[in-house]
């Protein structure tokens, strides 16, 4: 089944790629390896803010996680032209706006996790690394880069 196919049962539209906030460009290819810049939590087109153990709850966070990689892909599709030319998703790294005392960042990084997982079946399954930060540009709540290897 096709990439795309997966994401229209999924209901998921691509967006198009972010103009970049800073001195930093969306995507850089190097070989077979795409790396996609950090892409910030957004909600209703804002900046999705908040900070994890004070008042984002960890569901929230995996719904924020969820829209990062919903652009991550819409990124990543512009990167290669062809989503099915992805051979392996190789890895996130997500960073989540949390308190000292929040210990949930994985979970919230199942959010992206899981949808990259339904889309690209096998080929979606990453390594991965999910820290707590005292901020995230702008204030958002979650910021995740990936790593992507295309045919």
């Amino acid at each position: 089944m096709s990439v795309y196919d997966t994401l229209q049962q999924l209901n998921i539209n691509l967006p198009p790629v972010a103009t970049p906030a800073a001195a930093y460009v969306p995507f850089v290819q190097t070989g077979n390896l795409v790396f996609l810049s950090g892409h910030i939590a957004k909600k209703d087109g804002k900046v999705w803010t908040g900070q994890f153990g004070r008042n984002l709850s960890t569901a929230e966070g995996q719904a924020a996680a969820r829209a990062v990689a919903i652009d991550l892909l819409g990124t990543l599709h512009a990167a290669v032209g062809d989503l099915n030319r992805v051979t392996r998703i190789v890895k996130l790294m997500s960073l989540v706006n949390s308190t000292a005392d929040f210990t949930e960042q994985h979970l919230v990084t199942n959010g992206a996790s899981e949808l990259i997982g339904q889309v690209f079946g096998a080929r979606g399954a990453h390594a991965r690394s999910a820290f707590g930060v005292a901020q995230i540009p702008m204030g958002a709540c979650v910021e995740i880069e990936m790593v992507a290897e295309v045919g």
